[in-house]
């Protein structure tokens, strides 16, 4: 090397040199001066820690964001990947939420039931998932049950999942299956109506007094021809359902059965008790019906459970139609007791054996 290369290159460093300090000096002249213990000076950065903070910040707030993306994102990725376990698991987790949530309704009633002593103050909403809630509870239990196994669920939950009528509640099914069963259900129910009709009719010999009897023979001859009596002439053949033939103690064991099943409800040894017990919730029901404005009250919806709970039929009616055939069961539930719970039973006989929208589902 040259030395006037040398001397250039001494140079150019040289002035890079002051250059930079100069630069130096200015940024620590901002800075406010800080001494430690001994009396040393500190130059502070804090611009340049704050600009480190700022980014640090963003970039933690990057990475949230992103985060909750995903996890946002993730959601949709198992749905088009596994539609069909995406599917089961949001029947199982909305089903379960709404079970619990019927569960503590259930068990608040039963306490408010014990401490009260009665039905009396409480709404047919109340009543009708009181009466539900039981069977609900026995159909779903043995999915509950197995699932509490290890590696049980993974058996159970698949099958629950084909077979929903059999071993899930309505709080897991879709609307259309809700439906659809409910239709079955109502159809199974009313294939007993005819062995019940048919055990009223093959006791009229032994109705007595002279003219009971010939009201009780145009009721059953106006069921036999197709049509129904009114309240007034079922009211007028009560006495027969206090006592003999038709109380619930003279009725045959399976004319019990019969009944039972015209109910949904299963055969079991002692089936006076349970049709008893069926009897007083439908009067319960029927007073609370009246307790809160009549049925004029109730909306759509309430109006189809209150008939399909009494053996109708009610998917193509009108709520005028409802409102209609409910008020004929009301005029006869207002004159019954404990002693003529037989013939509250038998109402949907009366009122609902011949009716179009039944027999579409039997016929």
């Amino acid at each position: 090397m040259s030395i006037y290369r040398f001397v250039a290159i001494s140079r150019l460093t040289l002035q890079s040199n002051r250059l930079c300090s100069t630069t130096i000096g200015k940024f620590y002249q901002k800075q406010k001066p800080r001494y430690n213990e001994n009396g040393f000076l500190i130059h502070c950065c804090t611009k340049h820690t704050g600009t480190i903070k700022n980014e640090k910040e963003k970039l933690r707030t990057y990475i949230v964001q992103r985060y909750i993306e995903y996890v946002n994102n993730y959601t949709k990725v198992l749905e088009n990947r596994f539609p069909a376990a995406m599917k089961m698991y949001r029947v199982f987790s909305v089903g379960i939420k709404d079970f619990l949530k019927d569960l503590k309704t259930y068990i608040a009633l039963r306490i408010k039931i014990a401490k009260n002593g009665g039905f009396t103050n409480m709404s047919r909403q109340d009543i009708e998932l009181y009466q539900k809630m039981p069977s609900d509870m026995w159909r779903i239990a043995p999915v509950l049950i197995l699932s509490a196994i290890p590696f049980g669920n993974y058996i159970i939950f698949p099958l629950a999942f084909l077979k929903p009528k059999k071993l899930l509640c309505s709080h897991f099914w879709s609307i259309q299956q809700k439906a659809e069963f409910t239709v079955q259900d109502l159809t199974d129910r009313l294939r007993n109506n005819k062995p019940v009709f048919r055990a009223l009719q093959a006791k009229i010999d032994s109705v007595s007094p002279r003219d009971l009897k010939k009201k009780w023979q145009r009721v059953i001859g106006l069921l036999g021809s197709g049509v129904h009596p009114s309240a007034q002439e079922v009211l007028a053949c009560k006495d027969l359902f206090s006592k003999e033939p038709y109380s619930l103690s003279n009725l045959s064991y399976s004319h019990m059965g019969h009944l039972l099943k015209m109910y949904g409800l299963r055969k079991t040894i002692f089936r006076r008790k349970k049709l008893k017990y069926k009897a007083f919730l439908l009067l319960q029901m029927d007073k609370a019906i009246t307790r809160e404005g009549g049925v004029e009250t109730m909306s759509t919806e309430a109006l189809r459970n209150a008939c399909l709970i009494r053996g109708l039929n009610s998917s193509h009616l009108s709520n005028q139609d409802m409102r209609d055939w409910l008020l004929q069961w009301l005029q006869v539930s207002e004159n019954i007791d404990s002693s003529t719970f037989s013939l509250l039973l038998h109402c949907p006989i009366f009122f609902a054996y011949n009716h179009p929208q039944n027999w579409v589902l039997i016929y």
